[in-house]
């Protein structure tokens, strides 16, 4: 008689986390062989991973079991009963080439959940059992999974954590080996799927990954999602994949791009890596490259103006507003407002909106912002533009080394360059 609670055979169906089986007790004619280590699956040309054999650890140093799932007499999830005459024949061998270990492959590793648009840990599995075959349907990262990896089930039940999971077909395991996939069906979601998610969160993905995972999954993209992309990118990403990009890549990336873009690529390379890639456009297109190349390189200094609204740190508020309009009437920037000391010494900035919200009585030196971004005279026109898309400014003051406001650089003035 089997014991109770156990899943027989002719069951339709039974729902398992990895977590929970791993360490089940292997036991067969009454004697126990060991504990499941592992669960081995199959993934290439199936909608759905098919688990094949269970791998089990033995103790005494003998050598572990690699059992079908076929022999599986009864399941629970602290007791697996299975049926084989010996263990002779079900030793440990290689696994086939499309074989993998699953809690090996995929529990504890980054995954890009395709659906949500995100790179998250894997923290347990679910498993579908149907008569006697069994399928991997869900990845589960969410806090709930987490707590009953270790155990803990019944707190996050307790604490009303949400019980949460992906379909397997939207999840993309992020193994170091992943370059060993290159031909199977998970890199196939990665063409189908990766170019149909907007630039601006596929830039998202690929900041969080390791730069060889990066890398492989970014070649995987169509040329233009992957220079849409690519300007997505944060500044000190572009440059570390960009080092490491071949000048095939490099070409095709640069020809979907506006000159803009594609001058703010080639900016980084050397002037040989440059002129090489530049040979490989259509003439009009180099033509506008170069002259933006150019313009970049110029001295922000041009562009700056000192006609700008300068303040003390003691001026309150409203001494500042009874005469704004009078000090404001020959400015060319008045977005924010510069606290500076005798000496020009730049001290702080205020946006014009906090200072008509602020407190009448209250002085600059107390409501100002003492952590200012600022640009140095030796400041090109591509570092100035670095730098306005990173923190988002209407302006960027210049200073020089003793932090002597020189004058202000207007995005509204290089936005077209």
């Amino acid at each position: 008689m089997s014991n109770p609670g156990q899943e027989k055979v002719g069951n339709p169906s039974r729902i398992f986390y990895l977590s929970e089986i791993i360490g089940a007790k292997i036991v067969s004619n009454g004697d126990r062989l060991g504990k499941l280590a592992d669960m081995i699956i199959v993934e290439k040309g199936m909608p759905l991973p098919h688990i094949t054999h269970l791998y089990v650890t033995r103790p005494f140093g003998d050598a572990s079991l690699i059992i079908p799932i076929d022999k599986i007499l009864a399941m629970t999830a602290s007791t697996i009963t299975i049926d084989i005459e010996s263990v002779d024949g079900y030793e440990e061998g290689p696994l086939g080439n499309d074989a993998m270990l699953i809690n090996d492959y995929l529990l504890n590793k980054q995954v890009i959940d395709l659906e949500r648009r995100e790179v998250s840990m894997v923290y347990d599995v679910k498993i579908l059992r149907v008569n006697k075959n069994m399928y991997v349907t869900d990845v589960d990262f969410s806090k709930y999974g987490l707590f009953r990896k270790f155990g803990f089930k019944w707190l996050a039940d307790f604490l009303k954590i949400k019980e949460d999971s992906t379909s397997w077909p939207n999840v993309l395991p992020l193994s170091p080996d992943i370059g060993d996939f290159q031909d199977d069906v998970r890199v196939n979601v990665v063409k189908e799927k990766l170019s149909d998610i907007p630039p601006v969160d596929l830039a998202g993905i690929l900041e969080k990954l390791h730069h060889e995972q990066r890398d492989l999954f970014f070649k995987e993209l169509d040329s233009k999602v992957a220079a849409e992309t690519f300007e997505e990118l944060a500044p000190g990403i572009q440059q570390e994949m960009t080092s490491s990009m071949d000048q095939e890549l490099l070409a095709r990336l640069i020809k979907e791009m506006t000159p803009g873009q594609a001058a703010n690529m080639l900016a980084q390379f050397s002037n040989p890596e440059r002129d090489g890639l530049l040979k490989t456009l259509e003439p009009d297109f180099r033509k506008k490259i170069l002259s933006i190349l150019d313009q970049q390189e110029q001295s922000i200094t041009d562009y700056c103006t000192n006609k700008i609204l300068k303040f003390s740190p003691a001026a309150n508020v409203a001494d500042i507003l009874g005469k704004f309009k009078e000090v404001a009437k020959d400015k060319d920037f008045i977005t924010y407002l510069y606290v500076v000391d005798t000496r020009d010494i730049l001290e702080g900035v205020l946006d014009l909106k906090e200072l008509l919200t602020a407190d009448e009585g209250v002085r600059l030196k107390d409501i100002m912002s003492s952590s200012v971004v600022s640009l140095n005279p030796e400041s090109t026109m591509k570092e100035a533009g670095e730098m306005f898309s990173r923190y988002r400014f209407s302006a960027l003051p210049v200073t020089d080394s003793s932090n002597k406001l020189i004058g202000v650089l207007p995005y509204k003035d290089i936005v077209k360059l």
